[in-house]
């Protein structure tokens, strides 16, 4: 799904990496002291000023999330209004999450920070389904970021304002492999990256971010060496990408398959295996029905434009295109998992369901690969091997290339 900008998107990162340079006089949080609802509006208030703050939509249940760098949570709680629910948490040691559960489909029209920056209200305006969903696929927005900088020695512990480019589309990575725009394209996307580190191992020397990045370059390596598809990575490196935009890549390169790179973990340590997981049957009516209900109707469908459509046919026909393509994921699934198996330990029951986010591309067959368990010392030193990562690729460019000729063949 679209984004704002990608430097925008980094803005917590930024802010997390500079106040790490502060003085600890300086670099302490301010505190999350209370949230106050009104019929159409949230307040959030600090014990110290905090400089910058940013929100997004979430679907499945509906939610407004708002990160508050250089903020830490207290002992908060509220509901009323359009807010049926609270919850909140730190996101990382410099960031405060507070998550809104809503009670029926409305977006942030306006946020504005108190003169002494200790408040921030979010006004709330309640929308229909479609605008609703535009705001999830439109991204983070940015506060507090024109506002007059607040004096840091008036007790500003929360944050730094970062000068930010203008909104740039999201980019599109560069494509490798065989030649000519008919050769099928695969997507690899590494998992986390940035601020995101996704699973850590035991000791914390390693991160998921890093392991995911290292393993989808060898696959892109490795099919794009075999000359027989063509491949891009959602991300070459270490940035952070939300995962709306991770799918929406593979949407807008016009991907023949997607192929989203993890690690695993677990409270028990002895837990190990790779698995592959495809979208769940239950999730994919809602999404069917949120890319539907799109204010303009522009949807496009493997080229065919259901713009002239009304909401009912066009949710029919992503709801059929939908489970065809979750019908040829699951068939790719089970497939990488028969060729990567002679060099690959698998758990049991390996092949799993879930409503993940990142696959639920309507018309790009998905799986997310789970390549071992960063939290197992036996799967890290594999993780950590470069034979090992060689040893998933190839399994994957043999399910690929079989994937792909069996397509041709019409089966």
């Amino acid at each position: 799904m679209p984004e704002t900008g990608f430097s925008q998107r980094l803005v917590l990162a930024l802010c997390a990496l500079l106040l790490s340079f502060l003085p600890t006089a300086l670099h302490a949080a301010a505190t999350v002291s209370g949230v106050e609802i009104g019929a159409t509006s949230v307040t959030l208030r600090f014990d110290q000023p905090v400089a910058t703050a940013s929100a997004f939509m979430l679907s499945g249940p509906r939610r407004i999330a708002v990160d508050l760098p250089g903020a830490r949570m207290g002992r908060v709680t509220a509901s009323g209004g359009l807010i049926a629910a609270t919850r909140h948490g730190q996101y990382d040691p410099d960031t405060a999450r507070v998550v809104f559960e809503l009670s029926r489909a409305a977006i942030v029209s306006d946020a504005t920070f108190s003169t002494d920056h200790r408040a921030l209200t979010l006004t709330l305006k309640p929308v229909d389904e479609s605008l609703f969903a535009r705001a999830v696929r439109k991204g983070r927005q940015l506060f507090g970021l024109d506002d007059k900088p607040v004096d840091t020695r008036s007790a500003q512990r929360g944050g730094i304002t970062v000068p930010l480019d203008p909104p740039r589309p999201l980019p599109v990575p560069a494509i490798t492999g065989a030649r000519g725009t008919k050769r099928p394209l695969v997507v690899i996307d590494a998992g986390h990256g940035g601020h995101d580190p996704g699973s850590q191992s035991t000791d914390g020397r390693y991160r998921e971010k890093d392991i995911a990045l290292q393993i989808a370059r060898a696959i892109r390596d490795e099919l794009a060496e075999s000359g027989r598809v063509r491949v891009a990575l959602t991300r070459g490196d270490d940035r952070f990408l939300v995962l709306g935009e991770r799918r929406e890549i593979a949407r807008r390169l016009k991907a023949d398959l997607f192929i989203s790179v993890h690690a695993d973990s677990a409270v028990n340590t002895a837990a190990r295996g790779a698995s592959i997981y495809t979208l769940s049957e239950v999730a994919s009516d809602r999404v069917a029905a949120q890319l539907a209900a799109k204010e303009n109707r522009a949807d496009i469908l493997n080229g065919i434009d259901l713009g002239g459509e009304n909401n009912e046919v066009s949710s029919i026909l992503l709801d059929l295109a939908q489970r065809e393509t979750m019908n040829i994921s699951s068939q790719f699934a089970t497939l990488l998992q028969r060729e990567m198996s002679p060099t690959i330990h698998f758990k049991d029951d390996a092949h799993r369901f879930a409503g993940l986010i990142v696959l639920k591309a309507p018309d790009v067959p998905s799986v997310l690969l789970e390549t071992g368990y960063i939290s197992n010392q036996d799967d890290l030193g594999l993780l950590l091997s470069s034979q090992y990562r060689r040893n998933i690729a190839i399994g994957v460019r043999k399910a690929v290339e079989i994937h792909f000729a069996r397509r041709l063949a019409g089966e």
